[in-house]
């Protein structure tokens, strides 16, 4: 029973709860008793919270049976990413020196959670600082990706996107800086949304680069994310970077219909040195959406060409600002690969930092007239596969390719432009998920979600799941 209930998504688990066929504290349980007979495997988590998770499940419980049902979330458990702070709990960032900080408050968005009901497992491995795709924590040591324990899987968020592909947790957040969402998202074949620079409040997040931090969901759904998406997003005045924009209910928006719907595509770019199979598997994607209705329009973007060096240079200056003074008094203390990236970001001129923000205007504007054509963008996720732990390098069709850069070039032109962008599972390459990117305009989640909840319907992975199974009765 166990079993497949932790397997079930939000979206089936909300009403056995709201109709108490099923309890919190039961989930919870099974959650919990499951996520720790494997995470010494996968390596989610770095902590626990059972007790106070159970505590939370039967006051859940307690509201659920006296008819004050919050809602899609209530009393679902669920860990988060650490760096997103727990009152008075600690939250280390993966790192050595905040391993034992502790936050006089909650995180904006752990209080619309706690509002909503939802129960908190523990916290999640990440790459150190969230400066990083591997997830190799010289601190707390590699996560392994739940389809084949040899790869990474990807990062920074990658306790999260193990977490939800092997059952450890329900759903959770990710952070997304230059892909640390849909990275890990699609190397483990959930769904991660990042959405519109604003939409959800990074206070009470440890930065990595201020204007380019995002927060989101990473889940098992589409719907899964668009209902975690109602309870996150809003205007928060604690967070100076938040847009007073009215928010949407994602989840009634998600019809499924996708005729008209006009699709851009950009060749040049996003459909350049890739994969064979993945792109295969996205242009296959993409012509089951056309069959249903949706026109496919060719589009350009001229300053894509320069997204890569701006969001670099933009990057490393602004996170290199953040650790100065760690990297001048402590500087041993960083694992060797963020004290060298954070030390390159010490080299960036003030001309390269202001340059990068002009570039970055063109891009937005770029991307400002493609939407003016079309409804979404479609792009592979990412343009290799995972590769092994260790690597550095990924497989571009028989070629050794460094990894950052093909991980983090099709993500980066999202956060350098505030874009809403989400991956879907969209097929298997040698039996690891390959993920659809799904782009918007502006404060446009509800398109990109229900594009992508069309797609889901037609069951892209043929039911297939990460290969652990779950050693709970």
């Amino acid at each position: 029973m166990n079993e497949e209930l932790i397997k079930k998504p939000v979206e089936e688990l909300a009403p056995l709860i709201k109709n108490r066929e099923v309890s919190s504290l039961e989930l919870t349980k099974a959650v919990i008793d499951h996520a720790e007979s494997l995470n010494e495997k996968v390596n989610a988590y770095v902590s626990f919270r059972r007790d106070e998770a159970e505590k939370e499940a039967e006051q859940a419980d307690r509201e659920i049976a006296s008819g004050q049902y919050k809602g899609m979330y209530h009393g679902i458990p669920m860990a988060v990413k650490d760096n997103i702070y727990l009152k008075d709990e600690v939250t280390t960032m993966s790192s050595k020196i905040h391993g034992e900080f502790v936050s006089d408050y909650d995180a904006t968005v752990i209080t619309k959670m706690r509002d909503a009901g939802i129960v908190f497992t523990g916290k999640l491995n990440m790459h150190e600082y969230a400066w990083g795709i591997t997830n190799n924590s010289p601190h707390f040591g590699a996560v392994r990706n739940p389809w084949n324990l040899d790869k990474i899987p990807g990062g920074s968020s990658g306790g999260s996107g193990a977490g939800v592909a092997a059952d450890m947790t329900t759903a959770t957040l990710g952070t997304d800086t230059a892909g640390s969402i849909r990275i890990p998202s699609s190397s483990c074949g959930i769904v991660g949304l990042k959405p519109t620079f604003g939409r959800v409040s990074k206070y009470g997040v440890f930065p990595l680069a201020w204007s380019l931090d995002h927060v989101g969901p990473m889940t098992k759904t589409v719907k899964d994310a668009a209902g975690l998406l109602e309870v996150i997003a809003g205007y928060d005045s604690n967070d100076p970077t938040s847009v007073n924009v009215p928010t949407e209910p994602y989840t009634s928006k998600l019809t499924g219909e996708v005729k008209g719907l006009r699709i851009g595509i950009y060749e040049e770019y996003y459909f350049k040195n890739v994969d064979s199979v993945v792109e295969d598997q996205v242009r296959k994607a993409i012509k089951t959406l056309e069959e249903m209705g949706a026109e496919v329009v060719t589009v350009n973007i001229p300053a894509l060409q320069y997204a890569e060096y701006a969001e670099l240079v933009t990057s490393l200056s602004e996170a290199s600002t953040i650790h100065h003074r760690n990297l001048i008094k402590r500087p041993d203390d960083f694992g060797d690969d963020i004290r060298l990236l954070f030390e390159m970001g010490e080299l960036f001129s003030s001309v390269e930092y202001l340059q990068a923000q002009q570039l970055r205007r063109q891009l937005k504007q770029d991307f400002r007239s493609a939407f003016e054509k079309v409804d979404v963008l479609l792009a592979p996720t990412l343009p290799v596969m995972p590769p092994d732990i260790g690597s550095d390098f990924a497989d571009l069709n028989g070629k050794q390719v460094d990894l950052i850069d093909n991980f983090i070039r099709f993500m980066g032109p999202c956060n350098l432009a505030g874009l809403p962008a989400m991956t879907v599972p969209c097929g298997l390459n040698n039996g690891m998920p390959v993920g659809l990117q799904i782009i918007g305009p502006a404060f446009s989640e509800s398109v990109i979600l229900n594009t992508g909840f069309a797609f889901e319907q037609t069951n892209p992975l043929q039911g297939k799941r990460a290969g652990l199974t779950s050693s709970v009765s």
